[in-house]
């Protein structure tokens, strides 16, 4: 491969999903390196005053800041948006940064959005509590409702926000039917694809605008650091994202693009193998605890959606216990294997009890609105033999009476 191949859209667009995850976006220096050089800067200097000025004008292309370009950075977004099918992407210094900047990026007072009620307790307080300080309306929807969404439409709705699989709930949003109703009213809809990846799913196939992600968590796949991405048409990150960073500055910084570059060579790899675990242990635990939501289990009310959205259930399930939240310490307890954690998409087994973690700060009714209760738990199967989970959960189970 040649110094800039991998900067070459009309080469690598070609390429198959397993050569872009690990050569797509790739700019080697003169020294010709092998693995992707990290650009520890935050300026950079210039043979003449004409040219910087013709940088910063936008008349010839090169390295101004690094709060605007970075070698580094530019290589992970190129990978990203080929990865994703996108024009452009730009990342961000952690997931939540990625997600205000795609909503704040568009948003002005007057505007109105329409979101997803089960979702991250973060991305809750976005519609719930930030955005209205600036003059922006919310409503929150159960968005597995197709016509929950057209009824929620006004004429200034701008936004529709949703993931899927939903945080914790692992809702599933018909995302061909939501993006069309979207397209029809003038709407840009804005998911976050952070529980599948675009290993699993690609929203932008069925019609998804602007596709944004916690990088910190399948993309790095290991615990090492944070990063977000916002993926989407050049022409909105360009025009409408760009000037919003630029001047904000939420940038993922270089080391942190470099890990999660290494992250995504073996991505697809970890996140089948984990969505196989994921399966293997599913099926264990349904009929050991009363409610297990699983999209790639039979049992799951939109297994059959889901399949038709995603190629394999995932590595994230969540289960009910009637025992509330004494049982639900109770097993976490118990555990010796898995580790009690509030993050996913580590290549380790995690779990986590979402109404003390990752919901706490959405309180007791946004809890209740959005199904998250107190005997709910969070499971993130990593890359452990299946067999060494499952009888850690066995054993944890029946510390607990099930």
């Amino acid at each position: 491969m040649k110094r800039t191949t991998g900067q070459d859209r009309s080469i690598t667009q070609s390429w198959r999903p397993a050569t872009k995850a690990v050569r797509g976006g790739t700019w080697r220096s003169e020294m010709g390196e092998t693995s992707e050089a990290l650009f520890l800067t935050s300026g950079y200097t210039y043979d003449d005053a004409a040219t910087v000025a013709a940088r910063f004008a936008g008349e010839q292309p090169g390295m101004t800041y690094s709060r605007l370009q970075n070698p580094t950075v530019a290589m992970l977004e190129e990978r990203i948006a080929l990865m994703e099918g996108a024009q452009a992407c730009r990342t961000q210094a952690s997931g939540m940064a990625a997600m205000t900047t795609a909503l704040l990026c568009q948003l002005s007072a007057g505007d109105h959005i329409v979101a997803a009620k089960a979702a991250f307790g973060s991305c809750r307080w976005l519609v719930e509590s930030l955005l209205p300080r600036f003059g922006v309306e919310g409503t929150l929807i159960d968005a597995t409702d197709n016509a929950a969404w057209e009824a929620a439409i006004r004429p200034n709705t701008k936004v529709f926000f949703f993931e899927s699989p939903a945080n914790p709930t692992m809702g599933i949003v018909d995302m061909e039917y939501v993006c069309a109703l979207a397209k029809a009213h003038g709407i840009t809809t804005v998911v976050d694809n952070a529980f599948a990846t675009y290993a699993l799913q690609r929203p932008m196939e069925f019609g998804a605008d602007v596709v944004a992600y916690s990088a910190t968590k399948m993309m790095d796949g290991q615990g090492r650091v944070l990063a977000g991405a916002v993926c989407g048409s050049q022409d909105f990150i360009d025009n409408v994202l760009l000037p919003f960073q630029r001047n904000t500055g939420p940038n993922c910084a270089p080391f942190n693009a470099w890990v999660v570059l290494k992250g995504l060579e073996t991505l697809d790899l970890r996140i089948q193998q984990q969505s196989r675990n994921a399966q293997k242990v599913a099926e264990f635990v349904e009929g050991r605890v009363p409610v297990i939501l699983y999209p790639g289990l039979k049992s799951h009310p939109q297994h059959d959606l889901a399949m038709r959205q995603m190629s394999a259930g995932g590595t994230i399930f969540s289960i009910e216990l009637d025992g509330g939240r004494s049982q639900a310490h109770g097993l976490l307890d118990a555990l010796k294997l898995i580790d009690i954690s509030n993050n996913i998409g580590d290549s380790r087994s995690l779990m986590c009890h979402p109404a003390t973690t990752t919901h706490h700060g959405v309180g007791p009714e946004g809890r209740a609105d959005m199904g998250v209760g107190e005997g709910m738990l969070r499971l993130n199967v990593g890359l452990e033999d299946a067999d060494d989970v499952i009888e850690d959960l066995d054993q944890a189970l029946r510390a607990v009476g099930l």
